[in-house]
Parts: C-alpha cells; sequence; structure tokens
C-alpha cells in the first residue's frame, strides 16, 4: 500500500511534468496558418508585387518613376537608308538625218542596202571583214561561213528573208551606242535603244513595219526590241547583225 507521501509525490511529478510539456511544445498550428520560409529565387525576386486590396493599379503604375536604359558608350549615326531603285539611263537619242553619222558610217549602210537590194545574199559577204574582227552573226559556229548561217536562220533556203529584214531596219531611224567606250556603234533600228514601253503611236507604226503584233505584245512583256539589228562602227566596219535583246 501506498504513503500518501508517496502519493504525493508522485501527484506533483506528473502535474510538473505536464505544465513543463504545456510550456515546452507550441501548440500545432494548421497548414493555413504556417508562413513560406523558402528563400526567394531568382524569379520571384523580379515579379511585381501584387498592389494592396483597395489601390487603383493604374494609378500605382503612373506613381512608379521610371528609369531610362543608360545611352550607348559609343554613339554612332544612323546608316542612311539604301535606295534599291538603280537609275535608269536616259533613252538614246533617235536619229533620222544619215548625214549626221560619220561618213565610214554612212558609206558601210549603203553598200549593205545595194547589196541586199540584189536578191543575192552572198553579196553580203565581202562587207563583213572576213578575220578576227569578222561581222558577228546568229548562230554561226566556229568554222562555219557566215552566209551560210545566215541562210539556216532565213525562212527560205536562200537567204532573201534576211536580205529583206536589212533592208527594212536600214530604212528606220538609228542610235549611237556605247558612245565613247570600244563597244561604240551606231544601230538600226533605234528601237534597239529605246524601251518598248515608251514608244509613241508613231514609232509603234514603225516597228509594226518590221516585225508581227504577236512579236510587239512579247516585246513589250519583256520590254525589250528582241529582232534583228545592225551595228557598225565609227570607222566604217559592219560590226554585228545580231537578234535578241
Amino acid at each position: 500500500m501506498i504513503s500518501s507521501r508517496v502519493r504525493l509525490f508522485r501527484l506533483t511529478g506528473a502535474l510538473t511534468l505536464m505544465l513543463t510539456s504545456a510550456v515546452a511544445t507550441p501548440p500545432a498550428l494548421a497548414l493555413s496558418d504556417i508562413k513560406d520560409i523558402t528563400p526567394p529565387t531568382a524569379d520571384s525576386r523580379t515579379e511585381t508585387p501584387q498592389s494592396p486590396p483597395g489601390d487603383d493599379p493604374e494609378m500605382l503604375e503612373d506613381s512608379i518613376p521610371v528609369i531610362p536604359d543608360p545611352d550607348p558608350l559609343i554613339k554612332r549615326d544612323e546608316p542612311d537608308a539604301v535606295d534599291s531603285t538603280e537609275p535608269t539611263a536616259p533613252p538614246a537619242e533617235v536619229i533620222y538625218d544619215i548625214e549626221k553619222a560619220p561618213e565610214p558610217v554612212r558609206r558601210m549602210r549603203q553598200l549593205i542596202i545595194d547589196a541586199a537590194a540584189t536578191g543575192d545574199i552572198s553579196k553580203l559577204k565581202p562587207l563583213m571583214n572576213p578575220g578576227p574582227d569578222q561581222t558577228v552573226v546568229p548562230l554561226q559556229e566556229p568554222e562555219q561561213d557566215p552566209i551560210e548561217a545566215l541562210k539556216s536562220i532565213s525562212g527560205d533556203s536562200e537567204g532573201v528573208e534576211i536580205l529583206a529584214i536589212l533592208l527594212d531596219i536600214l530604212s528606220t531611224g538609228f542610235v549611237q551606242m556605247d558612245k565613247g567606250t570600244a563597244d561604240e556603234a551606231y544601230v538600226w533600228p533605234y528601237f534597239a535603244g529605246k524601251s518598248i514601253g515608251l514608244l509613241t503611236p508613231q514609232e509603234k507604226v514603225e516597228l509594226l513595219r518590221i516585225v508581227t503584233a504577236g512579236d510587239v505584245a512579247e516585246m513589250q512583256e519583256y520590254g525589250n526590241y528582241n529582232f534583228f539589228r545592225v551595228g557598225i562602227t565609227p570607222d566604217g566596219r559592219w560590226k554585228f547583225l545580231t537578234v535578241g535583246d
């Protein structure tokens, strides 16, 4: 049987233990009451703080001072805008008066006309300056005779069509091309030095004396004259009879 003294000591010790536990152990908190003590990350530090309830966000935004970006240490002028539009060369002067061409040019032109009028294409060969500076003709093979090359592109086997074309184009006005250069030449017809889109109604009539309306429509699509042309150098050499633009 436990004495009253021993029972008193036990009750006192139990009471003391209960009081100690009550003081040392804090009351349990609900999950919603636990504050987040996680260290702030770099992203969380840059987030915009929430506006207190009741404050107008627009007013707060206006009240926050804006710090301008610093100017660069080295200031450079803005580059000028690049104009992608290339300047167009003015059209060559159209010349109708053959007397304005040098005498050697006039002489060669007349010799070509006289040879073409005979109906014999071989009469052109002496005018073609055989040798390194021979007259350039379309589609000529390296060892091919220029007259045979012209016959091969003619609508007839004798090359008479080529002669008719020569007479037609040499009856038009002409232009001086590549003036002051090694490629300088007096060129017939003048359409070779003028944009098809800039032709006057009268000039279109002259063009249709050489080519068909279908040819003109194709030229207008590409913007350039692409039929036969004759070039004579200032010193009177028949430089080329070519076709194309």
